[in-house]
């Protein structure tokens, strides 16, 4: 049994002219593009568990697509699709290692030196870059002028990466013999760390 247009019209809330409109309607070289971008959004989107916003999304498939589709077409096309990017839980920023050595802490926070050499404050700082990449940056500061005695910069935040800076301060100033103040990381107590180097906590 069918339904007279006008009727089913009527119900829908659309003028019967707007009915034949859209039985006439074909897509447009843009609307074409955007039915088969969106469709390659969801499929990235699923593949990724929905942890891409508009931006990430934006980046990843136009360098797949070799395009360059502006951030509002995939916001635009994001927000029809009802999808958003899942925020996920931020982990703890290191894995607390059991401690190995621990040095007394001679420097008691009183970190400016009266002459070079005398206090060395290290660290490492994570620098966050690209595509969701890390590096890792280890430096060493004079305690007396904020000078940076040495640093090194890697993709790893390792014993290495602290050992390498430690024995670069100590190339460049072989006379030295500050008292080297750091957080207590797993890098400065392991058991790789020499003795003579942990001589402040």
């Amino acid at each position: 049994m069918g339904y007279a247009i006008t009727k089913l019209c009527e119900l829908a809330g659309i003028a019967r002219s707007a009915y034949y409109k859209w039985l006439k309607w074909t897509p447009s070289f843009r609307e074409l593009e955007n039915i088969a971008l969106a469709k390659d959004i969801k499929r990235r989107y699923d593949k990724r568990k929905g942890i891409l916003g508009y931006r990430q999304m934006r980046t990843q498939l136009n360098r797949k697509l070799k395009k360059n589709y502006n951030r509002k077409r995939y916001y635009r096309i994001m927000r029809a699709l009802g999808l958003r990017a899942v925020i996920r839980k931020k982990g703890p920023d290191y894995v607390k290692a059991p401690t190995l050595h621990i040095a007394e802490n001679l420097m008691s926070r009183e970190f400016q030196a009266d002459a070079p050499n005398q206090k060395w404050c290290t660290d490492v700082t994570e620098l966050r870059y690209g595509n969701g990449r890390k590096a890792y940056l280890s430096a060493i500061l004079d305690g007396y002028d904020n000078f940076i005695v040495s640093w090194v910069l890697s993709h790893s935040n390792n014993n290495e990466l602290v050992m390498n800076t430690v024995k670069k301060a100590y190339r460049r100033n072989p006379d030295a013999k500050p008292l080297l103040h750091s957080d207590r990381g797993f890098q400065y107590t392991s058991h790789e760390f020499p003795s003579e180097y942990r001589r402040a906590a």
